[in-house]
């Protein structure tokens, strides 16, 4: 069973008055997220991430293929009470307070009022919105506006969560919570897609991962087959290391940064191997605190993903424009 299965999923645009033309926002999308992951959908902006995610919520309709979620096609009513979702920028009737915004939402699912003043209460703790609960959302920032849409996007316990960029306007504290609470969601078997430009979310957070460039996708996977690169070199940390052993093997290491009291980081290529340098920095009275391996990281192949985009994208003549 999956909890998201998209299949050729694509979305065209008409763009422009006097001419209109195609406009590809999402390109032949091909997906599957099984039970209980959290998935990382990682694109720039105008990559085409919430263009899928509002294909999948049909707020949009696909210019063709088909998604299904929950195996489900996306129009099932049954599914509808089943899912959760947070815009990219939620917008609420701004009279309105936390608690009643929450308690409308929960009005919707049936709840009756002693359920919905419990699942109420605990959401807006979860999300640490405490004593404004009883103000009016005009008076909330960007970032408590957030956190009051994610507690609306969970008030029906969903078995599947869509995120569009849920740390978008937090503060470092308020990215840690959230963090946290998709973790818990994680925990509990919940299915959590969220879409995101901010990579470090998605390594912290994610099973596995789709990048999606211009409407593309261009490599999906988990975490560690996606950072399974060749090693670029070695990372040295010593310390006790005299400023005159220092200069005599400055000539063999790429980049040195002090880092301390005769303490070191030592950048060295992939070739020689480490082992020759190790020994003689040891005989010379230094200390090895750590060796390790410089590999490309996720941010590393998101960007070379994107340029690999960008060069095809203008090199075939003719080809629609995407957007996100």
């Amino acid at each position: 069973m999956y909890a998201i299965r998209t299949e050729g999923l694509t979305k065209d645009f008409s763009i422009g008055f006097w001419r209109p033309r195609a406009y590809r926002a999402l390109h032949g999308l091909n997906l599957e997220v099984t039970v209980g992951e959290t998935f990382g959908f990682l694109g720039p902006n105008g990559a085409g991430k919430t263009t899928t995610i509002k294909l999948l919520m049909q707020l949009i309709y696909p210019t063709s293929g088909h998604a299904e979620i929950l195996d489900r096609p996306v129009g099932d009513v049954s599914v509808k009470r089943r899912i959760g979702y947070l815009p990219e920028s939620p917008y609420f009737y701004d009279y309105l307070t936390a608690e009643e915004l929450l308690d409308y939402y929960a009005t919707l699912f049936g709840y009756d009022r002693g359920e919905r003043r419990r699942r109420v209460s605990a959401l807006l703790d979860q999300v640490g919105i405490a004593g404004e609960r009883r103000l009016p959302l005009r008076k909330f920032s960007k970032g408590m506006v957030q956190r009051v849409g994610i507690a609306q996007a969970l008030i029906n316990d969903p078995e599947v969560v869509f995120f569009d960029e849920p740390m978008s306007g937090l503060d470092p504290l308020g990215r840690r919570e959230v963090r946290n609470l998709i973790l818990s969601l994680r925990d509990r078997g919940c299915t959590v897609f969220f879409s995101s430009h901010v990579l470090s979310d998605a390594e912290a957070l994610c099973n596995r991962v789709a990048v999606l460039a211009h409407g593309k996708l261009v490599a999906n996977g988990r975490i560690s087959d996606l950072q399974a690169f060749d090693i670029r070199g070695w990372e040295l940390i010593v310390s006790g290391l005299a400023s005159e052993s220092l200069e005599k093997h400055r000539p063999r290491v790429q980049r040195v940064t002090p880092l301390g009291e005769q303490r070191y980081s030592l950048e060295l290529p992939l070739t020689p191997g480490p082992e020759q340098l190790l020994r003689e920095l040891t005989d010379s009275g230094a200390q090895v605190v750590s060796l390790n391996p410089i590999r490309e990281t996720l941010e590393d192949f998101f960007v070379k993903k994107i340029a690999e985009q960008e060069s095809e994208r203008w090199s075939g003549a003719g080809e629609p424009g995407q957007q996100s």
